[in-house]
């Protein structure tokens, strides 16, 4: 159907595949979506009315990024492009973003990228689809540093929201800054085990194919409910597994590591931890 229309409609000069369904590597299910990115010559016109839309089908729910205020992140988008995010009542989604020729020489193309139609010859000679894009980074110095100190510091936070028994704050300050950074050192260790030419996936939903049983079991255990003791557990077990990570991911990368850093801030859970364990006797 998508390739149908790009044929009838002129305007339309190619259609390219990415994401999951570009990538041979993936096992396909029904929740993939089609990441379809249509090459257009007038492109205001497909924005000043939506219509055309309706021709894929159904709509349970759409939205449509580039025109929110208030929701979307637009930092470092391409102002040119325009997409269309939208679910179908036979459960598939598409996510459609239009893109024009007269801006591909800022057109930033993917490895995992599958040209459907290209009635120019626009894309000839394009690499076959691969997750080279995706790979895990090499850290440099400066960003393995800061990822460091971000974790520890904001660790103090969750410490002070556990302590006053303020679980929101504390599951925002572990879930939202702590744990990325943990994961980006997760990542790291897998890169440096597998030479940089693994993906860590959305999430790191691909991390349980490279870790051993006992860590993957160990970080899914960093994973507490609202119980203020689960997440003081929680909190003991993810500085533990970062401390351990991120000497591995530094002597095999030769990069500097603040170890009083990491012990200071161990050692300041550990303390205050016991001033509450004492007051809740």
């Amino acid at each position: 159907m998508i390739i149908t229309f790009g044929k009838t409609d002129s305007r339309i000069r190619a259609i390219l595949l990415n994401g999951s369904r570009a990538n041979p590597a993936v096992k396909p299910d029904k929740f993939q979506d089609y990441d379809i990115v249509f090459i257009v010559n007038e492109p205001d016109s497909f924005r000043k009315d939506h219509t055309w839309i309706d021709t894929f089908g159904e709509r349970i729910i759409m939205q449509l990024p580039d025109a929110m205020t208030y929701i979307t992140d637009k930092s470092g988008q391409a102002a040119q492009s325009f997409a269309y995010l939208m679910l179908f009542a036979d459960s598939n989604r598409i996510d459609l973003t239009l893109f024009p020729v007269s801006g591909l020489d800022t057109y930033q193309q993917d490895s995992l990228t599958v040209v459907w139609l290209d009635k120019d010859g626009l894309f000839e000679g394009i690499a076959d689809s691969s997750e080279s894009d995706y790979y895990i980074h090499k850290p440099a110095e400066q960003e393995f540093a800061e990822t460091c100190n971000e974790f520890w510091w904001v660790s103090t936070y969750v410490v002070k929201g556990l302590y006053r028994k303020e679980i929101t704050y504390a599951k925002e300050a572990f879930d939202m800054h702590i744990r990325p950074m943990f994961m980006n050192v997760v990542a790291w260790k897998i890169g440096t085990e597998h030479n940089f030419e693994v993906t860590f996936g959305k999430s790191g939903k691909n991390m349980q194919r490279y870790l051993s049983e006992e860590n993957y079991k160990h970080i899914l255990q960093t994973y507490a409910n609202h119980s203020i003791a689960e997440n003081w557990k929680a909190l003991f077990l993810i500085t533990e597994l970062f401390a351990a990570f991120s000497m591995q991911v530094a002597e095999r990368l030769a990069l500097s590591l603040d170890i009083s850093q990491q012990q200071n801030v161990m050692q300041y859970i550990h303390t205050q931890y016991e001033l509450f364990r004492k007051e809740e006797l």
